[in-house]
């Protein structure tokens, strides 16, 4: 039977309830409540709730909160819908989290890791997923034409190369994200990769210098940790995972979700992709779908780069469809999202169970879409090449963005915390650099923290009354500067060098320092990104790069 037949809207609860029973494909019917058979496991007769995805409205239930007249049962009062926010990177695991209730929902999710292939990339990724800290998740669209009807697609008995590829770094607070997209043609150096094979052993792969990046994967046996080293090689940001998926996974994600719309600013008749639709709004789902990301001859200057954009614009407007009412309320359109996106993707052995897999969506739901920024790597024409088909960096940006994403800083919100955190900063005289006193502590930061801000304090800044303290008795989320009244004037001007938020400014005590004169105490919190990087982003400013953001409709041109 199909899993999606298997919801069934109660008409006395007005839920969904995913029936495993032979009247799995009847409704219950109407009357007096009566108590429900219990099965061995306590489960209420093979049911499970989707609780709070009610259509109609829920009712209300036996043990809620009586709003009503005393004697009646009263309804819970209508609570505002949240804000639903999900992307498309996860293939739609999202869905995940609703179908993992109960022992039904638990057999079903079994079912599903069997649909997960996963690849293991040994140390070029995590081993785990981390809900607390930012992550980087490669996401890589090969040309391989494995899949039904694909025969025609890509190179003919390409390897499968790294044909489109996003670096998705998501922040540690959850506020934003950057999805970064590699141009294929970027000229890099492919470092040397171990590799596993079928039989547990292990071949190192000979790396490759000046060459695509598209090469990263597929041939002489690379796997995407390969392409995973390539990208921190190329950018110095580390990738902790991987998602994987053929030209499959946009026909069947797609056609999930009843199509996605996508906006064109000129009528598009493509005789290579077979790309037929006219100028304004369409939807598209299956072959259209695949045809629109793979269509290049149509738009800008039919090169790669004006393709990513188009990619992008498509890739937003799919995740604003999968995080729609009718796609979150839809059981049957969940479970067909939940089986697409297993039988998609290939994936690192750190996110390879379904329920990390549905730890990753979670995570990913917290991030508004206003706050996820679409980018391109900044590239220039290969000066190399008299006819031009590759690109190369650009050095006079390229450096600034990775630093941006390395750093944990959004591309939507740097002005913004300019203008907050300056006013937050306390008012007042600000001491000469070579009148503070300060000694530095590491509580949380990384090895050699104190040491190398306090390098930086002397050398650049001239706050040579500073000194190295060691290690902190406990250590500390964030950065912090304790200071006496009388050193007020000190601690203004430390915090306007260290980028301190009126926050992180602590009046207490003074100490004594190896000179026996009384000092501030700088504590260096889990959030110290380095020496000379202001912790509160406002010494960044915003990478010039073009750049869109998820929740705006942009038409293709």
């Amino acid at each position: 039977m199909d899993p999606a037949d298997q919801w069934v809207l109660n008409p006395e609860t007005g839920e969904y309830e995913l029936r495993t029973g032979p009247s799995a494909s009847r409704p219950p019917v109407p009357g007096p409540r009566r108590p429900s058979p219990r099965g061995p496991d306590g489960t209420d007769g093979g049911r499970t709730r989707i609780p709070g995805r009610a259509v109609p409205p829920q009712r209300g239930r036996r043990g809620a909160p009586d709003d009503g007249p005393p004697g009646r049962r009263g309804r819970r009062p209508a609570k505002k819908p949240r804000a639903k926010k999900a992307l498309l990177w996860t293939g739609g695991t999202m869905a995940l989290v609703l179908l993992a209730t109960g022992t039904a929902g638990y057999l079903y999710l079994k079912h599903l890791e069997g649909n997960v292939t996963t690849t293991d990339v040994g140390g070029a990724g995590r081993s785990d997923f981390s809900k607390d800290e930012a992550f980087n998740i490669l996401v890589i669209g090969t040309d391989k034409r494995t899949g039904k009807g694909n025969e025609g697609y890509g190179d003919k008995g390409s390897a499968g190369h790294a044909d489109t590829t996003i670096l998705l770094h998501v922040a540690k607070d959850r506020t934003n994200a950057t999805a970064l997209s590699i141009p294929r043609d970027l000229i890099v150096d492919v470092p040397d990769c171990p590799t596993k094979l079928e039989d547990g052993t292990e071949k190192v792969v000979p790396g490759l210098r000046g060459v695509r990046f598209n090469r990263s994967l597929g041939e002489d046996g690379r796997d995407p940790g390969c392409t995973m080293l390539t990208v921190e090689q190329a950018t110095g940001i580390p990738v902790d995972h991987f998602m994987m998926a053929d030209f499959n996974a946009v026909k069947t994600l797609t056609t999930a979700v009843d199509g996605v719309p996508v906006c064109l600013e000129h009528p598009v008749d493509d005789e290579e992709s077979k790309l037929r639709l006219p100028a304004g709004e369409s939807k598209v789902e299956g072959e259209q779908a695949l045809a629109f990301v793979r269509t290049r001859h149509s738009f800008g200057n039919q090169g790669d780069l004006d393709r990513i954009k188009v990619q992008q614009h498509f890739l937003a407007s799919l995740m604003r469809k999968m995080s729609s009412g009718d796609t979150l309320t839809s059981p049957a359109k969940l479970v067909k999202l939940a089986e697409a996106a297993t039988k998609a993707l290939t994936v690192d052995t750190g996110i390879g169970k379904v329920s990390t897999l549905k730890d990753v969506a979670l995570e990913l739901r917290k991030v508004p879409t206003k706050n996820i920024s679409f980018t391109t790597v900044p590239v220039k024409d290969n000066p190399a090449e008299t006819v031009k088909a590759t690109v190369v960096l650009d050095e006079s940006k390229a450096p600034q963005l990775f630093d941006t994403i390395r750093n944990d800083v959004s591309l939507t919100e740097v002005e913004k915390r300019k203008k907050k955190t300056v006013a937050a900063r306390l008012k007042g005289e600000r001491a000469p650099a070579s009148e503070v006193r300060v000694r530095i502590l590491n509580g949380g930061a990384q090895g050699g923290s104190a040491q190398e801000m306090l390098n930086w304090l002397q050398v650049e800044q001239g706050v040579t009354k500073s000194e190295n303290a060691g290690n902190a008795p406990e250590n500390l989320k964030r950065t912090t500067l304790e200071y006496a009244p009388d050193q007020a004037a000190q601690a203004r001007r430390l915090a306007d060098l260290l980028g301190l938020s009126g926050s992180a400014m602590k009046p207490g005590e003074s100490v004594t320092n190896s000179q026996g004169l009384p000092a501030m105490t700088l504590t260096l919190g889990e959030d110290f990104k380095g020496a000379g990087v202001k912790l509160d982003g406002s010494g960044a400013s915003a990478p010039d790069v073009e750049k869109s953001t998820a929740d705006k409709v942009e038409c293709a041109s």
